[in-house]
């Protein structure tokens, strides 16, 4: 099943039935300690992260950021890290030209701060979820350049000090390793991508500056030209920081070259970060998928983390009850930690194995 071209896009969040997400909870849910905020708290996957000095992040949705105590309640007490689903895309801070709506991502920001976690700020330079002012405004190449400048300048500027990493530059190549035709390169070519890192390091010269896409995680086609692109980029000076490995996988096939495919961009000098991971299953899922998908989640975890540089591990979403996975992929879902009661699943033993240096 391949991954599609634009995902996470904004979505309902309507819970699934227990039933139709096919998660055996009875069967499958990992019986979890009742924590208190600092007793157990070393066993936690916050906990394991916090002692070997790496993130484990979710992405977060305003929705159930605001809206649903389970979801924080999981949330502060697992995970240092988040990174916005989607409050911090182009289409949702800059509806209109030059009018911003901050509102959901300073929420976001403000509850981070509050329970200390970091902040990843996602996206700046993306072909999907731009404003229709944008998309369809038939700008000129210089005009467009500025419109992009502008954007980070404000947005980079706003967070300046709150948000420790941007995914600056989002999904730019085709599955060939060719430059994928948005609206950027189509109108500025591949020299938009120097001139974004270099705007946000200005912006804020000590957020770390990451290029994120999907698919690349294997030593194929894709990764190479992305690989080629960073050495490039690192030669000419750009401020480029690290690159970001999304990790939507489907359950038994995380990709046997990953370790070693992390690893050569790391001894660039580069960061490496799995920054999107999920692992979906056909559903109904069996206890046997569930068991495979624990194993998965450990193996990708491992395979970061066992590379220097690695910066940590965010996986997309908390709960299966907001995953995106059903309302994109037909017939697949159950691919998070938790269920959608937010009992822990298989997924989370092995992700917690993943992360704790001991297991």
């Amino acid at each position: 099943m391949p991954n599609p071209p634009a995902h996470r896009r904004r979505r309902r969040l309507r819970p699934l039935p227990l039933a139709a997400a096919g998660v055996l909870v009875a069967a499958a849910a990992v019986a979890l300690p009742q924590l208190t905020p600092d007793a157990s708290a070393a066993t936690t996957l916050r906990g394991y992260a916090d002692g070997r000095g790496v993130k484990i992040g979710a992405a977060v949705g305003d929705t159930p950021l605001t809206s649903d105590s389970a979801y924080t309640a999981v949330l502060d007490r697992e995970f240092n890290s988040v990174t916005a689903e989607n409050a911090m895309k182009w289409d949702a801070v800059e509806p209109t030209r030059g009018s911003f709506n901050w509102a959901a991502a300073d929420r976001l920001v403000a509850h981070a701060a509050a329970h200390n976690q970091g902040v990843r700020g996602h996206t700046l330079a993306w072909y999907s979820q731009l404003p229709s002012w944008l998309k369809n405004g038939n700008f000129s190449a210089a005009e467009l350049n500025t419109i992009l400048k502008s954007h980070i300048d404000t947005e980079v500027g706003r967070y300046k000090g709150k948000v420790y990493a941007w995914d600056v530059v989002n999904e730019t190549f085709n599955e060939d390793g060719s430059m994928r035709g948005s609206l950027w390169q189509t109108k500025l070519g591949t020299g938009y991508i120097a001139n974004a890192l270099r705007w946000a390091h200005t912006a804020d010269p000590a957020a770390k500056l990451y290029i994120n896409d999907y698919n690349i995680e294997a030593d194929n086609a894709k990764s190479d030209a992305l690989y080629a692109l960073a050495r490039q980029l690192l030669a000419d000076g750009v401020p480029l920081n690290g690159i970001g490995f999304q990790s939507h996988f489907v359950v038994g096939q995380v990709p046997s070259t990953m370790k070693a495919n992390l690893k050569r961009f790391s001894d660039l000098g580069l960061e490496v970060s799995v920054t999107e991971l999920d692992i979906r299953i056909p559903l109904p899922a069996s206890s046997a998928e569930l068991a495979q998908q624990s194993a998965d989640y450990k193996t990708a975890s491992e395979n970061c983390l066992g590379v220097p540089r690695c910066a940590g591990v965010t996986v997309w979403g908390v709960s299966d009850k907001y995953s995106w996975i059903p309302g994109t992929f037909s017939g697949y879902g159950a691919a998070l930690p938790y269920d959608e009661n937010y009992a822990a699943k298989p997924a989370y033993t092995g992700l917690s194995n993943g992360v704790n240096p001991n297991a």
